[in-house]
């Protein structure tokens, strides 16, 4: 019986769809042209997390960075 070949599961560049390497400096990205266009894209909005955070401590971390958190009456 022949041995199973090891099956190598082809990575591409979530930018341009260049075939990656696991071991490169930019990894997952083939360039570092392509980081910076995810980037770009990510601080633009044109990418968004679309679920929304329904972990209780989660919210309330957030809730104290954007201000809308619960004010504390100690005052």
């Amino acid at each position: 019986m022949p041995a199973k070949k090891k099956s190598r599961k082809v990575l591409r560049c979530p930018t341009c769809g260049g075939l990656v390497r696991p071991g490169d400096e930019d990894f997952p990205f083939c360039s570092d042209r392509c980081r910076q266009i995810d980037l770009g894209k990510w601080a633009s909005g044109v990418y968004k997390i679309s679920s929304p955070v329904l972990d209780p401590e989660v919210l309330e971390d957030l809730g104290g960075l954007t201000g809308h958190g619960k004010e504390s009456k100690d005052d």
